[in-house]
């Protein structure tokens, strides 16, 4: 039963990481970078959840779990950064100056990699935990939830790619800086709506994933459609 739950787990992540990177019209990247950017989010999970712990604990010193400003700081701050900062670190670590991001649809690619890694290790945690009826949720919501975070980081991550290749190293900062924040502010977000406790919230919620998955399919189409090699005169941004 267990393989199984495993499999329920595994199985959308790998589906995802699988449809976005047959969306890369111009070089498909070498698998073994793919698997390798899966492999850190994995490891940014153990990152992630140290980082959790530890600001959770600090937190708790000042306001009681569950009371408003509790939630926001833990969701919206410590959760969300340490999440989307742990990927990012890793993402640039590995893919900043490799001779293998030459395309902007590449950074797409390596941010929903290491994001689909991430939730594969969590998804497997929950539905072990939980059960099959996680998984099916979860396959709904965090999973895919998890992809579009790794869109919003891969499309400003290859906005401040381009920009540096450009001699524009001010507004390469600017842009390495929403690839974080934007990411964070949406799972922020996320998790902040999914543990409002009523059933105007869990409307708001549908509404809130339907319409970001949306845009982040916008975004891929888009990207997708326009891509090209790395240069100063494509600009997305």
């Amino acid at each position: 039963m267990q393989s199984v739950l495993v499999i329920a787990a595994v199985a959308p992540a790998v589906w995802l990481l699988v449809k976005v990177y047959r969306a890369d019209r111009l070089e498909r990247e070498p698998v073994g970078l793919i698997a390798s950017l899966a492999l850190l989010g994995i490891v940014s999970t153990t990152l992630a959840a140290l980082a959790e712990q530890l600001g959770e604990l600090a937190l708790s010193r000042f306001y009681p779990e569950g009371a408003l400003p509790y939630d926001v700081i833990l969701y919206f701050g410590i959760v969300a950064f340490s999440e989307e900062g742990f990927k990012y670190l890793l993402l640039k670590k590995r893919t900043w100056r490799s001779p293998e991001f030459n395309c902007l649809f590449d950074a797409v690619v390596y941010a929903v990699s290491v994001s689909l890694g991430f939730a594969l290790w969590e998804n497997i945690g929950y539905v072990l935990r939980y059960g099959m009826g996680a998984a099916f949720a979860r396959a709904l919501t965090a999973v895919p939830g998890h992809a579009c975070f790794g869109v919003f980081m891969g499309a400003w991550y290859g906005a401040a790619k381009r920009r540096e290749l450009a001699g524009d190293p001010l507004r390469a900062e600017r842009c390495r800086r929403m690839a974080v924040l934007v990411p964070a502010l949406l799972h922020g977000c996320y998790d902040f709506i999914a543990a409002r406790q009523s059933e105007s919230m869990s409307t708001v919620f549908v509404v809130f994933v339907a319409l970001m998955f949306f845009i982040a399919y916008r975004l891929i189409v888009r990207i997708s459609k326009n891509d090209g090699y790395l240069n100063p005169r494509w600009d997305l941004f």
